[in-house]
């Protein structure tokens, strides 16, 4: 149906179509609506950011592959999955042995996708083939220049490597190909004030707070909103604000890791360091992606001399 209505409305306008936009049309990702349907799931569970959603998005990608097994966007979907599960929760090889091999499959399946391409660049940073992972992502920005993943996983993994003016450019293009997002927004801003644009900073909490304000209404319950809220209020100055949705998040799920340790942000923004250290010696203590993170984190400016911070992230 999409494909005929792009035809239907070139032909009306006269447009004439080029080779790469005639073989983009006509490539089918799934002609099963069930697959499709599961594949949207997932990536809804995906954006939830933790570990429980992740779980959840896994099986959806994994029953749109059932359906349909050449569903190479399903496979792209199982390796994010498997590639945040190892970074945050679970770091065995396993999991990114899985995140791999079903990069591969999906790039197999469909060379000329974004996706798989964004999803194998993510793998491949997860073993620090870097120059190979900015490769794969440089390669799926090129054959799709609006797909967000690509935008923020290549974000996500230049901020790794410290280099924190590629992770803005990156961002600010995420933030612009998905307005909506409130999640790209806090990230930014923690690159702005690491690359001490704090004008920039500014006008990206102002921007973001809007942004979590609103999906907070609809999603009181949503953890990631609350512990990013909680963390532009605090720079912001509205302090008893911060505490309150700090509080609300870790009380949502004491015990999980990505919440532990943006709540630790939270507390270090406000100086309250015993409370930062300790969320984060226990986030740490479940994932060790945590320490490196945090070595690079602006957030944790006000304790990076103290010898305790210093021996969590060594």
């Amino acid at each position: 149906m999409q494909d005929e209505i792009a035809r239907s409305i070139s032909q009306a306008l006269r447009i004439q179509l080029s080779p790469q936009e005639e073989k983009a049309i006509a490539r089918k990702p799934t002609d099963n609506p069930q697959a499709y349907d599961y594949y949207l799931r997932g990536r809804q569970f995906f954006y939830q950011f933790r570990k429980k959603s992740f779980d959840f998005a896994r099986q959806m990608f994994a029953r749109a592959i059932v359906i349909d097994p050449s569903y190479a966007r399903a496979f792209a979907g199982v390796a994010d999955c498997c590639s945040f599960i190892y970074m945050y929760w679970d770091s065995v090889e396993d999991n990114l042995n899985e995140a791999e091999a079903a990069s591969r499959k999906a790039l197999e399946l469909d060379p000329e996708l974004a996706e798989a391409h964004a999803a194998s660049g993510l793998a491949f940073a997860l073993r620090k083939n870097y120059a190979e992972s900015q490769r794969e992502f440089e390669r799926a920005i090129r054959l799709d220049p609006k797909l967000f993943e690509a935008f923020y996983f290549y974000a996500r993994t230049s901020f790794l490597q410290g280099n924190l003016a590629k992770a803005a450019e990156l961002y600010e293009e995420a933030a612009r190909l998905n307005p909506d997002d409130y999640q790209v927004m806090p990230l930014l801003c923690s690159v702005y004030h690491g690359l001490g644009r704090e004008q920039e900073a500014m006008e990206s909490e102002r921007r973001g707070l809007q942004l979590i304000e609103r999906h907070n209404e609809i999603h009181p319950d949503d953890a990631r909103a609350l512990y990013f809220g909680a963390g532009m209020f605090a720079r912001v100055g509205e302090r008893e604000r911060s505490m309150s949705w700090a509080r609300r998040a870790l009380a949502i799920d004491p015990e999980e890791s990505a919440i532990l340790y943006n709540v630790a942000c939270v507390f270090a923004i406000l100086g309250e360091t015993e409370e930062a250290l300790e969320c984060l010696r226990k986030s740490t203590g479940l994932g060790a992606f945590y320490k490196s993170w945090a070595a690079k984190d602006p957030d944790f400016d006000s304790m990076r001399s103290d010898p305790r911070f210093q021996a969590l992230v060594s």
